[in-house]
């Protein structure tokens, strides 16, 4: 039990330490900052990566479309055949609700 409050006190003034050598270092390493940031420029100079992003989209459009023809479940033609029919029926469901119906003449 005394270790523990031993260790704790310890720990405690590190930290208090710490906090205190830290506040004086702040504003000179924010003047660093732009300094090590130019010289980081001048060393490892900005890469144009254009053509690896177009060259990697090309890849996955690629691997993409081959996969789908590979795992299609029917050939394209028979699966626009499907959807145009499923298209036709719900706007055919939709113009039913729109129509207008028997009116109602209340004298039922």
């Amino acid at each position: 039990m005394r270790w523990n409050r031993f260790v704790k006190s310890l720990l405690k003034a590190a930290v208090y330490i710490l906090d205190q050598t830290a506040e004086p270092v702040d504003p000179s390493s924010d003047r660093a900052s732009p300094i090590r940031n130019g010289a980081k420029s001048a060393v490892y100079p900005e890469e144009n990566h254009t053509l690896r992003n177009i060259l990697s989209f090309a890849v996955g459009l690629g691997l993409g479309v081959g996969a789908g023809i590979l795992i299609a479940p029917a050939s394209g033609e028979e699966i626009r055949s499907a959807i145009g029919d499923n298209i036709h029926d719900i706007s055919s469901k939709v113009k039913e609700q729109i129509s207008p119906q028997e009116p109602a003449t209340g004298t039922d």
